[in-house]
């Protein structure tokens, strides 16, 4: 008892007990630099649940909306101590709740001074608007015809202080601000910024529309990533630079190793080949030997695509990425399926990080190298 005395005391050194038995507490709790009155009144067996708090009126009022909250704490606290630290938390919280709803609205000049700068942008350029004028979101098209958002967060303090901009680009976008700087402004610099990336976008629009990419599936205008389907269980997966689009992107074939070791063979032999003035996809077909077959195609054929064990394409986010090195088989499989499928094998051994067994289709020799953790 005495050790808990001590403790109330140091966590609320305002709050002294009024008499000897201890039933009545009386002081201040101290939140966001504000001390507030109260007083506890306790029954003879000191029971929380029993208890009565007596508020000022100021403690009263931020608490105002926080009574069953408050009265549910005192229900189920062990001891007092526990519930004024409770009590104390409730209460920063209702404070920083009044503070946000507290926050003047911006002058009447601010919402004029919007809606004057959007009529002169045009309002078909204008896709969303929030009640508060805080958040604008503004439509425009690159010189391709596609259509791209960027997302303005306004502040109270607009035009002396910069808004924040969303743009959905594979490269960082910065806004160059000054007082005196507006909408048309951004939109200005959005549009630059559009036509920077034009060649980029193209790159990537020629991929998704003339091969079959298994990854991502929805691709955003942000990403530079493209896993492509070459058939045979086989994949390509290349990062492209957004600034330098149609130079080599890096490259990593993904499927047996009697599929992809040729292709290898052959992006090291013909890299001397790769012409920047060509576009990338233009590139990769001349340097692999090879056309990307599109997806009607692979679909009619023996592609598969779905995991020789969970029998789903995607799982956890993940496709699957293993195939079974055998040229009669060639089943792909997802890395934790197939990492758990040779786990449970009593012939499965392990060396170091590769682990040794047999294809759950084809019982030919397989093996499934580990990363640096478990999957």
């Amino acid at each position: 008892m005495a050790h808990r005395e001590v403790d109330l005391l140091r966590q609320c050194p305002l709050l002294l007990p009024q008499n000897l038995t201890k039933t009545v507490y009386e002081g201040f709790i101290s939140a966001q630099g504000r001390d507030f009155h109260l007083k506890i009144l306790l029954p003879e067996d000191l029971q929380l649940k029993n208890a009565r708090l007596l508020c000022s009126w100021q403690l009263k009022t931020v608490l105002n909306g926080y009574h069953e909250i408050v009265q549910q704490r005192m229900k189920y606290a062990p001891d007092l101590m526990s519930f004024m630290m409770e009590l104390k938390m409730i209460l920063e919280v209702a404070l920083k709740n009044r503070q946000e709803l507290c926050v003047l609205p911006p002058p009447s000049q601010f919402y004029s001074l919007l809606i004057e700068e959007i009529g002169t942008l045009g309002w078909d350029k204008l896709v969303y608007v929030d009640t508060c004028f805080s958040t604008i979101k503004l439509k425009a098209e690159d010189a391709s015809g596609r259509e791209h958002l960027i997302t303005v967060k306004l502040k109270a303090k607009y035009p002396e202080e910069s808004p924040d901009c969303f743009v959905d680009f594979p490269v960082p976008f910065s806004v160059s601000w000054t007082p005196q700087s507006s909408l048309i402004s951004i939109h200005g610099q959005f549009l630059a910024a559009l036509e920077s990336l034009k060649a980029f976008w193209d790159t990537m629009d020629e991929i998704d529309k003339k091969t079959w990419v298994l990854e991502p599936q929805k691709p955003t205008r942000s990403a530079t990533a493209r896993r492509i389907a070459l058939g045979n269980n086989a994949s390509i997966n290349i990062e492209v630079d957004p600034r330098h689009p149609t130079m080599l992107p890096e490259c990593c074939f993904l499927g047996a190793d009697h599929v992809v070791k040729p292709m290898g063979f052959k992006l090291s032999r013909n890299m001397h080949l790769w012409d920047p003035e060509y576009s990338l996809l233009q590139n990769l077909k001349d340097v692999l030997e090879i056309d990307f077959p599109a997806r009607t195609i692979l679909e009619k054929s023996d592609f598969t695509m779905d995991c020789g064990i969970c029998y789903a394409y995607q799982l956890d986010g993940a496709i699957p990425d293993q195939v079974c090195n055998n040229s009669h088989c060639g089943q792909p499989f997802h890395h934790i399926c197939l990492y758990e499928w040779l786990r449970g094998l009593l012939t499965s051994r392990q060396s170091f990080n590769v682990i040794f067994g047999e294809c759950p289709y084809c019982s030919k020799p397989i093996t499934l190298k580990m990363s640096g953790r478990k999957p």
